[in-house]
C-alpha cells in the first residue's frame, strides 16, 4: 500500500471545529476499533485549510466497503450502502452523515459516468479528482497531505485541473461547469488559462449533461459572491450557450449581487437566474424548466415575477401590506427588488424599508366569511362570492383596519 506523505512544511487545518467535534471523534473511534486506515479527504479538508466553514466530511481509506459497514456498525452506529458499486458507505453519528469511501481508480470514463476499482494507493486516487484543491487528505491530528501542490493553489485562489485539464474534462464534462464553480467560490483573480482554454474548446460537451446535473451547477455557482464576472466568463467561453443560452443579462445579475450586499441579505439562486433572464413569460419559463427540470415550485416563482408587477405602485408608495396580501411575501420581495434592478437605478431606501416590512410582516385575517353574509340575508351563490371579494378589497384598500362591524355596516351600504 503506498502511504500518503504529508506536504512540506506540515501544514494544518485553520477551521477544524469540525474534526475536534463529538460525532468525528467518535467515528474515528470507530475505524480505529477495526484497524482501518483513513483520511477525511475534500472539501471539509480544503475549507478547513483556508478557514472557511465547513459543511460536508468526506472520508477516505484503503478499506474495502464491507469491512467498513462492519466497522461503523459493530460501534452501534448506522451505515447505509449510498453508493455500494463505487465503494462509498455513508456513516450515521449523532445525526451526522460521513461518506466514507474507498480509494479508487478510473477504469473507464465516457464523459458522464466511470467505471472504477479498488486500490490502495493514495496517490492514484488523488489523481483522479478534478482540481488539486480537492485533492488533499488530513489525518485524525488535521495535518495535510498534498500530492499535487492544492495547498498552494488554495491559498492563491488557484482553481487548476489535475494533470491535463481537456483530459479531466473528456473524463466527466460536469467539471466544465464545476471549473467555473469553484472559481466564483475559491478563485482570485483570472481563471486558470490552461483550465479555461479546455473549457472553451470542449464547451460542446455540456449537451450530453442532465437538466439535474446543469441545475445543480448552475445553481451552486449563482450563490457564489463572484457569481456574476464568472457568470460573464462563462458566456465568454461558450458554455452557456450550451448550458442555458437564456441566461445572458450578466448587467443585472451584477447590480442583484450588489443590492443583496448592501441590504445583508443571502443569495438566491432563482432570483438570481430570473435577474439574468429578464422579462419572463410562461414560454420562456418552460423552456427554463424543460432545460434545467425546474421544480413545479421553481415554476411558479418565476411565473409569480411577472403577474405581480401590477401591485408596483403600491410598493413604490409604500402600500407593503396592501401589495403583498394574498401572495406570498418573499415572491413578492423577489418581484420588486427584480422591478428596481432591471430600472438601472435601485431605489436602495424604498427597497431597505420593504426588507424590513417583510420580516415582520403577519397577513392580517380578513374578519368576515360567507356564513356572516347569509346571516345578513344574501342568498348563497355567485352573487355571494362577489360580494364577499369586493368587500374584502375594500378591507385592503383600507389597510386591513375596519373590524367586523366596520365591515358588516359597509355590507349594508352595497
Amino acid at each position: 500500500m503506498t502511504e500518503p506523505v504529508a506536504s512540506a512544511n506540515s501544514v494544518e487545518l485553520i477551521e477544524r471545529s469540525w474534526l475536534d467535534a463529538k460525532a468525528t471523534q467518535t467515528l474515528i473511534a470507530a475505524l480505529d476499533c477495526a484497524g482501518i486506515v483513513f483520511r477525511f479527504v475534500g472539501g471539509a479538508v480544503r475549507d478547513g485549510l483556508l478557514g472557511r466553514p465547513v459543511a460536508d466530511v468526506d472520508v477516505a481509506t484503503p478499506a474495502r466497503p464491507d469491512l467498513v459497514i462492519k466497522a461503523v456498525e459493530g460501534a452501534g452506529l448506522k451505515a447505509i450502502p449510498t453508493g455500494i458499486a463505487h465503494g462509498t458507505v455513508t456513516a450515521v453519528v449523532e445525526r451526522r452523515h460521513f461518506e466514507i469511501t474507498t480509494l479508487r481508480r478510473d477504469v473507464e470514463t465516457d464523459g458522464r459516468h466511470a467505471v472504477v476499482a479498488f486500490t490502495d494507493d493514495w496517490r492514484q486516487d488523488a489523481s483522479r479528482r478534478d482540481f488539486t484543491m480537492n485533492a488533499l487528505y488530513a489525518d485524525r491530528e488535521g495535518t495535510i497531505t498534498d500530492f499535487f501542490g492544492g495547498v498552494a493553489d488554495a491559498q492563491a485562489g488557484r482553481v487548476r485541473f489535475i494533470g491535463d485539464p481537456e483530459k479531466r474534462i473528456v473524463e466527466d464534462a460536469l467539471r466544465i461547469l464545476r471549473f467555473f464553480r469553484f472559481h466564483a467560490w475559491y478563485g482570485c483573480g483570472a481563471l486558470d488559462s490552461e483550465g479555461l482554454a479546455a473549457c472553451t474548446r470542449l464547451a460542446g460537451m455540456i449537451d450530453r449533461l442532465s437538466g439535474e446535473r446543469l441545475q445543480i451547477e448552475i445553481f451552486k455557482t449563482l450563490r457564489a459572491p463572484a457569481a456574476a464576472p464568472v457568470w460573464q466568463a462563462m458566456i465568454d467561453a461558450g458554455v452557456m450557450a450550451h448550458a442555458a443560452p437564456a441566461l445572458t443579462r450578466v448587467d443585472d445579475l451584477s447590480r442583484l449581487v450588489a443590492i443583496e450586499g448592501e441590504l445583508g441579505m443571502a443569495a438566491d439562486p432563482l432570483r438570481r437566474l430570473a435577474a439574468l433572464t429578464g422579462p419572463l413569460s410562461s414560454e420562456s419559463v418552460d423552456a427554463l424548466k424543460k432545460r434545467l427540470r425546474l421544480s413545479n415550485r421553481n415554476e411558479s416563482h418565476l411565473l409569480s415575477l411577472d403577474r405581480v408587477e401590477d401591485r408596483m405602485p403600491l410598493i413604490s408608495s409604500h402600500a407593503f401590506g396592501q401589495a403583498i396580501y394574498g401572495l406570498r411575501a418573499d415572491w413578492v420581495w423577489d418581484a420588486a427588488i427584480l422591478a428596481h434592478v432591471r430600472s438601472g437605478k435601485p431605489e436602495m431606501a424604498a427597497l431597505a424599508a420593504l426588507c424590513r416590512f417583510i420580516a415582520d410582516w403577519v397577513q392580517p385575517k380578513f374578519p368576515l366569511s360567507g356564513a356572516d353574509l347569509q346571516s345578513a340575508g344574501i342568498v348563497p351563490g355567485p352573487d355571494l362570492g362577489r360580494l364577499l371579494t369586493d368587500l374584502e378589497r375594500w378591507w385592503v384598500a383600507a389597510d386591513f383596519k375596519p373590524d367586523r362591524a366596520a365591515c358588516l355596516a359597509r355590507l349594508k351600504c352595497i
